[in-house]
C-alpha cells in the first residue's frame, strides 16, 4: 500500500515544480508584505528568489517522500509576517496570503505556454517533466486556498469576513497542526484501515484541480 514508486520523469518534475513553486510562493508572501509595510521578512532575507532562503529541511524531505509516492504533505519555510505592521490590517494579511497561491497559478501558466511552444521542439521526457511541474503548482495553488489553519485560505477567509466571524475563527489557529494532520493524513489513513474512502481534502480538491488541468493542459493529460 505504501511502497516506494520511483519514476524518474515524475520525480524530477515533482521536485522541480515543488522547489521552484515553493520559492515563488514564499517570495510573494514576503514581497507583498514588504509592499504593505511589514519589513519582518525583509530583515530575515526572505525577499529573494534564492531557494535556499525558503528551504525547510523537513518539509523538503517530506516532498521527496511525496515524489516517491509515500508521503502526505510537504512545505517550504513559512514567511514571518507581522499583521499589525501591514497596511489595511487583516485585509492586508489577506492580500499577503493570496499572493502565494496566485504565484503558483501564474507559474503554471508560464509553464503551460512553454509546454505549448516546445511541443514540437523538446523531447518527450522534457515535456512530461514540464507537465508534472504544472500539475504540482496547480495543486499548490488549490491546496493552499483551503480555508483551514495554517493554510493561506484561512488567512484570506479571516481577512475578508466581518469582524464577528474573525473573532469566532481566530481561536482555531491554536489547533492548526492537529486540524491539518487529521484532514490530510489521519482521516484518510483510518479510511484505508476500515476499507472505505475517507479523504475530505482529496474530494474537495479533485474537481478543482481537474478543471484547472483541462484549462492549462487541455482535455487529455
Amino acid at each position: 500500500m505504501f511502497g516506494i514508486n520511483f519514476e524518474p520523469t515524475y520525480f524530477l518534475g515533482f521536485m522541480l515544480g515543488f522547489v521552484i513553486g515553493t520559492t515563488f510562493h514564499e517570495f510573494m508572501h514576503a514581497y507583498s508584505a514588504l509592499l504593505l509595510g511589514d519589513t519582518t521578512a525583509q530583515r530575515q532575507g526572505r525577499v529573494t528568489l534564492n531557494p535556499v532562503a525558503h528551504f525547510d529541511p523537513f518539509g523538503f524531505f517530506m516532498g521527496v517522500l511525496l515524489a516517491l509516492g509515500v508521503g502526505f504533505l510537504a512545505w517550504g519555510r513559512p514567511v514571518p509576517v507581522n499583521p499589525s505592521a501591514l497596511r489595511f490590517g487583516r485585509h492586508g494579511m489577506a492580500i499577503v496570503a493570496i499572493a502565494g497561491p496566485i504565484s503558483n497559478l501564474v507559474f503554471a501558466g508560464v509553464l503551460a505556454i512553454i509546454l505549448k511552444v516546445g511541443d514540437a521542439l523538446l523531447p518527450q521526457e522534457a515535456l512530461q517533466v514540464i507537465t508534472y511541474m504544472i500539475v504540482i503548482n496547480l495543486f499548490l495553488f488549490a491546496f493552499n486556498l483551503i480555508p483551514i489553519p495554517p493554510l493561506d485560505g484561512f488567512n484570506i477567509l479571516v481577512g475578508i469576513l466581518p469582524n464577528y466571524w474573525t473573532l469566532v475563527l481566530e481561536p482555531l489557529r491554536r489547533y492548526s497542526l492537529p486540524i491539518l494532520m487529521a484532514l490530510v493524513f489521519i482521516v484518510p489513513y483510518a479510511g484505508r484501515i476500515i476499507g472505505i474512502d475517507l479523504n475530505p481534502v482529496g474530494a474537495a480538491l479533485s474537481p478543482v484541480i481537474n478543471s484547472l488541468m483541462k484549462i492549462f493542459l487541455g482535455p487529455v493529460v
